[in-house]
């Protein structure tokens, strides 16, 4: 293909279009799509597995990224955005609130299938309603570049996103998915629970006000009771109160595997009972940390006792015997190092009785002193300010 002189935008977000030379019978085209006068959407009910599919394998290898890319848009009836033409061989495309909408989006999403480059996508705020997700969906199920993806506040309901799900089961590449602020629903659930027993790639999911209640958590728990690799799961502005919080902490706790660092309920409240079953959940998932709102219920002294800064506890004892706090630690050490496993330091934190502290009190000194490679450091109090 003759591509020597590059083409240059005639505005901001709209550039002309070149034929592209092709042979009659190696035409590039979408499966049962229309021609781009016609205005129809394909409906949703037609098999559309093959829709991102390229007719001739040939023209898989031999179509560069710029020209498959705007050879969709001609099929789409779609004006090419110049930035992610200009941004096509970048690692991180940012495309938010550029008002893509279902076809803007499939073109985007035909020339995904094949751009290893992009490791990084923000579609936010784009409108895409269910026929984007659907088209999302498909690249998904074959894209083996994308680590990071940012769907959020798209509109799209129960069709798009039980598509995306279904592109995410098989998916071995994407770590990190925000779908927050798209309304899906419970209905969604169960293909995202589906979405957690299956895929063994995602590390981050964001769904936060998504409209998922205790239904829904219900179904995401079966799927956080086999997940092997989810760390954060996002579930804030969900109409989900303490019994659907519990089966979540429940699922995780039956999972010896869990990878769970961070569920964010933090719109919840909880009461004592949640937190003695917490308590036990901890116990088996150190590494856990479970965001929510408050704690219902509690005396004032309770909720301070509860509240109170661990490490200016642990500054006054050292203060008053005259020694630092990297040396209070490192006496808690069988070892005397300044390294000590996470299990093994709140086993010995809770048991010591030097300065007594609560479960959450040690919780938040491990989040201070955690490497994040499953080992708490004490070299790391002598950069913190006192």
């Amino acid at each position: 293909m003759d591509n020597d002189k590059p083409l240059q935008p005639e505005t901001e977000d709209e550039i002309e279009i070149e034929p592209v030379r092709q042979s009659s019978d190696k035409m590039l085209y979408c499966e049962a799509e229309p021609p781009p006068t016609v205005e129809k959407v394909k409906p949703a009910q037609e098999n559309s597995e093959t829709d991102l599919e390229i007719e001739d394998d040939d023209k898989f290898f031999t179509t560069g990224q710029k020209e498959l890319y705007l050879e969709a848009c001609k099929l789409m009836g779609v004006v090419p955005v110049s930035y992610f033409i200009r941004n096509m061989e970048e690692s991180y495309v940012n495309l938010n609130h550029h008002g893509l909408g279902p076809r803007g989006t499939k073109a985007i999403a035909i020339a995904l299938v094949t751009n290893y480059r992009i490791k990084k996508l923000d579609l936010s705020h784009n409108q895409f309603s269910d026929v984007g997700g659907e088209h999302l969906g498909q690249m998904l199920a074959i894209n083996v570049g994308l680590t990071s993806l940012d769907l959020s506040w798209n509109n799209f309901h129960t069709r798009g996103a039980v598509a995306l799900c279904n592109g995410l089961r098989g998916n071995v590449t994407l770590t990190k998915l925000d779908l927050s602020m798209n309304g899906f629903g419970n209905e969604v659930a169960l293909a995202l629970g589906e979405v957690l027993r299956l895929n063994s790639c995602l590390v981050y999911l964001d769904i936060g006000g998504n409209d998922i209640g205790n239904e829904g958590a219900s179904k995401i728990s079966k799927g956080l009771e086999s997940n092997e690799s989810l760390r954060v799961l996002k579930l804030f502005l969900n109409p989900i109160n303490m019994d659907g919080a519990i089966l979540l902490i429940l699922a995780i706790k039956r999972n010896p595997k869990s990878r769970m660092e961070e569920l964010d309920i933090s719109n919840v409240l909880v009461s004592e009972q949640f937190m003695k079953t917490l308590d036990g959940v901890y116990a088996i998932h150190p590494q856990l940390d479970v965001v929510f709102k408050a704690v219902q219920g509690l005396s004032p002294k309770k909720t301070i006792f509860l509240l109170t800064n661990p490490m200016k506890l642990i500054q006054s004892y050292a203060d008053q015997h005259k020694i630092t706090i990297v040396d209070f630690f490192k006496s808690l050490n069988p070892t005397g190092t300044m390294k000590m496993s996470v299990d093994e330091f709140q086993k010995v934190m809770i048991e010591q009785n030097k300065v007594p502290l609560n479960q959450y009190q040690v919780r938040e000194v491990i989040k201070k002193l955690d490497e994040k490679t499953g080992m708490v450091n004490f070299s790391f109090l002598n950069t913190m300010k006192p």
